[in-house]
């Protein structure tokens, strides 16, 4: 199957964590993977794949090539985009079933899409100084799904992917870097040899 088609199912997430956490935090995890789901079920990227794809690959990253089984972070990452994408949920509906801190966490993953059309740059700008506020766990998550969307770009998934890996690279990379985090050093390694490929 090719790359962007692929999803990471509740089964394997289970079969991953089930000997690692207790049973509260996988039912948690179940829950969010869920909940994504729902909120993302109509929604298609341009490759023309489902939009939860992503969000279950970002979750895979953590699990198997980070060994992330922190349900706070998986959590989160699920639901990463979820408040953009939804007119019904909010910050404290999340933190009502997730926790606060996952609540936090996706709130400083979110950019207001409304403002965005209006003023792309400086809700980027905004939201780079949110990022550089933000524990390690969030810049994990955020390069996790930089990460998934370099491996798609093959598959047309973004209209003008070169300003997307000039973003990455120019903004991004530099950020994660300054934290001397293993983990985040790994998802640049990985978003650089994607590039590399991609740029030829």
């Amino acid at each position: 199957m090719q790359y962007h088609k692929s999803f990471y199912s509740l089964e394997e997430i289970r079969e991953k964590l089930i000997q690692n956490i207790d049973p509260i935090s996988l039912l948690k995890i179940v829950d969010a993977y869920e909940l994504s789901s729902n909120v993302h079920q109509f929604q298609v990227r341009n490759d023309g794949t489902k939009y939860f794809n992503h969000c279950s690959r970002v979750c895979k990253i953590l699990i198997e090539e980070l060994y992330i089984t922190d349900p706070t972070v998986l959590c989160a990452a699920l639901l990463h985009d979820v408040l953009e994408d939804s007119d019904v949920l909010s910050v404290s509906v999340i933190e009502y079933n997730f926790g606060k801190t996952v609540a936090e966490y996706v709130e400083i993953l979110t950019k207001d899409l409304n403002s965005y059309k209006q003023n792309p740059d400086i809700v980027d700008l905004e939201h780079l100084f949110i990022l550089e506020q933000a524990p390690n766990d969030v810049l994990i998550i955020k390069l996790a799904a930089r990460l998934d969307n370099f491996r798609c770009l093959e598959f047309n998934l973004k209209r003008n992917p070169l300003v997307y890996i000039q973003k990455t690279t120019e903004q991004f990379i530099p950020l994660a870097e300054q934290r001397k985090n293993k983990k985040l050093d790994y998802l640049v390694s990985e978003i650089k040899k994607e590039r590399n490929k991609f740029l030829g």
